[in-house]
C-alpha cells in the first residue's frame, strides 16, 4: 500500500513543505494528483487512515481536505462504497439549433461514444406516454434507458419513449437512435425542448459520477415527423459541469 501511495502522492516532506496549514498542503497533493492524472475519473481514493499514516498526519487532517475536495466536486463519497474521483471535464457546447442526437454530437466532436442500457424493451404506454405521443389506452411504446459517455466520461441520461408502430423491436438500437429511425423514415424532423434545472439525486448521480445535490440540466424533448405526429418523447439529465447549451438569435423583423 505505501508503494501504491508514493506513486500516487510524493508526500515526503509534506509536514515541512514551506508554511500554511497541512491540510491544503493534502489538498493540494490530492488536487495535482487527479490533474495529472495519476488519480483517474471513478478511481477510488485509498482510505483515510491509510493516507494519515502514510502522509504522518492526523486522520482530522486528511478528512479536511477530502471534505475540501468533494465541496469542490472532485472528489465524490458513495454510501457503502468509498470516496471516488471525479475529473474535471471539458465543457461541451451544443446547439439548440439543430436537431441531433448525442452521437452524432460527439462524433463532430472527435469523442468516442458508448452507452449502458438502463432499460430497453416494449411496454405498455403510462398516462403521460399517450398523451404525449398520441397513442390509444392498449399501445405499446419503444422504451431506451441510456448511459451516455463520451471518451469515458459520463455526461448525460437519457430515457427515450417512442410508439411501437416506428421501434418495433427495441433491441436493434446499439448506437444511435436517430440512425435506426431514419432507416424507416421515421427520423423526426423537429422538435420542441424543455430545459429546466434540477440537482441530481441518486441512483442518477451516482451513474454520472458526481455527488448527490450536484447541479444538472432537465431536458423534456418531443420531436415530430414531417407530418407533424410526434415520434419520440425524451427526458434526459445532463451534467450541469460538463454541458452549455447555445442559441443563435436574431433581431426579428416585428
Amino acid at each position: 500500500m505505501s508503494d501504491h501511495l508514493a506513486h500516487l502522492l510524493p508526500l515526503e516532506g509534506l509536514q515541512g513543505a514551506g508554511s500554511g496549514p497541512l491540510y491544503l498542503k493534502l489538498r493540494q497533493s490530492l488536487e495535482e494528483a487527479i490533474q495529472s492524472g495519476r488519480l483517474n475519473h471513478g478511481d477510488a481514493l485509498p482510505p483515510e487512515r491509510d493516507l494519515a499514516e502514510y502522509a504522518n498526519i492526523s486522520r482530522v487532517t486528511v478528512r479536511k481536505a477530502v471534505d475540501d475536495l468533494v465541496r469542490d466536486g472532485l472528489l465524490v463519497r458513495r454510501h457503502g462504497s468509498g470516496t471516488f474521483v471525479v475529473k474535471p471535464l471539458a465543457r461541451v457546447q451544443q446547439s439548440l439549433s439543430r436537431l441531433t442526437s448525442f452521437t452524432e454530437d460527439m462524433a463532430r466532436r472527435g469523442l468516442t461514444t458508448r452507452a449502458q442500457w438502463i432499460e430497453r424493451g416494449l411496454f405498455a404506454a403510462s398516462p403521460d406516454e399517450m398523451m404525449t405521443l398520441g397513442l390509444p389506452a392498449d399501445a405499446l411504446v419503444a422504451r431506451l434507458g441510456r448511459l451516455r459517455i463520451a471518451d469515458d466520461m459520463p455526461l448525460a441520461i437519457e430515457r427515450a419513449s417512442i410508439s411501437a408502430e416506428f421501434l418495433p423491436d427495441p433491441m436493434r438500437i446499439t448506437t444511435s437512435l436517430y440512425a435506426e429511425l431514419d432507416k424507416t423514415r421515421a427520423r423526426p424532423v423537429r422538435a420542441v425542448q424543455r430545459i429546466s434545472a434540477c440537482e441530481l439525486k441518486d441512483p442518477d448521480a451516482t451513474m454520472l459520477g458526481v455527488r448527490s445535490g450536484s447541479a444538472s440540466l432537465s431536458i423534456e424533448r418531443i420531436s415530430y415527423l414531417a407530418s407533424g405526429r410526434v415520434v419520440e418523447f425524451t427526458r434526459s439529465l445532463y451534467r450541469g459541469d460538463a454541458y452549455d447549451f447555445v442559441a443563435e438569435l436574431s433581431l426579428s423583423d416585428t
